[in-house]
């Protein structure tokens, strides 16, 4: 007789729904009758998964807004760990997620469930203790970087890199070879300037970025007249957020909102305007000319600044090792310095540059996930060997 598997995984993003989606589609590859139960959102859905909660009951945003919601983030912590030990899960997956995910699967291991965490916290920026809270909580570490994996092999925690599925999906020159196609679907014109501008995937960070975004635009506008805005929501509760945001902010800027289509969006673009996440990682795969900006609360932003130790923020710039794209933070994300480093990074000798770098970059991330993330799930869940 075949044994059926059983996986729980655990996305608490937008972001995370999509790796979830890739990952069960690989774990179907040898195991195509697996049960998939869980937190996802449409992707992970898609594939099968048999959600427990609503995502969006999950998504929260730096340290207030958790302790805000912590009642019910420990009602559905409890519900999930009683579901895994109940059914005896052959392996809990937990993605990105990391303060939620890495303590649950902490539970689960003392209980003789096999844990894999997928997607790294980025223990590299961070204060080392975390690493030594992983390796009690972990048995299999799946990380996106190449670079992250001499980090957890030195402190003796099994890891595997299995590359960006973002970095699979696009090839490399997408963004322009089929940039023309794009715009024709959208009615605009190759000569007009369009800039796509992604304000986040949490309510919590469309609130505090989009009105400096919307700044930007304005200014944008008057320095470059007929410019076209194009804003991808990632789903319809952020769609109505933006538009709301709009039209207290803003009159006759204009812009599109359209809801998930973030990738086509970029792809008709001559530049990014972006948050800070995963959106900087598509952007760059696409080979489009860009510029972060993030904000945090208040109370959050005076934690983290005594708590990260970096010398970048993009993700483009920490996975080349130096200065590609510009990063604004806090009260430097404002309008001007917004549009002074767009019109840097439009111009053409820059995008040269820009397009040569990601392109190099795109290529180090595509991996392969059924090898080196299926495979040893596989090791770990059938023999319950170590991984090394």
């Amino acid at each position: 007789m075949t044994t059926i598997k059983t996986f729980v995984l655990v996305a608490g993003e937008a972001s995370g729904d999509q790796l979830g989606g890739s990952l069960m589609r690989a774990l179907k590859s040898s195991n195509p009758n697996a049960v998939f139960t869980g937190v996802g959102g449409p992707a992970m859905i898609a594939e099968g998964l048999q959600p427990w909660y609503d995502l969006e009951r999950l998504s929260v945003n730096g340290f207030s807004e958790p302790l805000k919601r912590l009642p019910e983030l420990i009602s559905i912590f409890r519900g999930i760990k009683q579901r895994v030990l109940e059914q005896r899960s052959d392996c809990f997956i937990g993605i990105d997620f990391n303060f939620f995910n890495l303590l649950l699967e902490g539970t689960l291991k003392k209980a003789g469930i096999r844990t894999v965490h997928y997607v790294s916290p980025s223990v590299w920026a961070w204060r080392s203790g975390r690493i030594r809270r992983i390796k009690q909580n972990v048995d299999l570490m799946l990380t996106l970087y190449p670079f992250e994996t001499q980090i957890y092999h030195d402190h003796g925690i099994p890891a595997r890199f299995v590359g960006h599925p973002k970095a699979r999906q696009i090839e490399v020159g997408a963004g322009q070879a089929n940039q023309l196609r794009e715009r024709q679907q959208r009615g605009i014109g190759r000569e007009v300037l369009v800039i796509a501008v992604l304000p986040g995937s949490r309510g919590s960070e469309v609130k505090l970025s989009l009105p400096d975004f919307i700044g930007a635009m304005t200014r944008l506008v008057k320095k470059r007249p007929g410019t076209l805005f194009l804003i991808p929501a990632v789903n319809t509760n952020r769609k109505r957020q933006i538009e709301h945001i709009l039209r207290e902010h803003c009159g006759s800027l204009p812009v599109t909102v359209s809801e998930g289509d973030a990738l086509d969006v970029m792809t008709a673009a001559d530049g990014v305007l972006v948050n800070s996440g995963t959106a900087t990682l598509e952007a760059m795969l696409l080979g489009k000319p860009m510029v972060m900006a993030y904000r945090l609360g208040w109370l959050t932003y005076q934690i983290v600044s005594r708590l990260v130790n970096i010398e970048y923020f993009a993700l483009p710039n920490i996975l080349a090792g130096k200065y590609l794209v510009p990063e604004l933070l806090q009260d430097q994300a404002n309008a001007d310095n917004l549009v002074e480093a767009l019109c840097e990074v439009l111009e053409p000798a820059r995008q040269a540059v820009l397009t040569r770098e990601f392109a190099a970059i795109h290529e180090t991330l595509v991996g392969d996930l059924v090898a080196d993330a299926v495979a040893p799930i596989e090791v770990l869940i059938s023999s319950g060997d170590r991984i090394e």
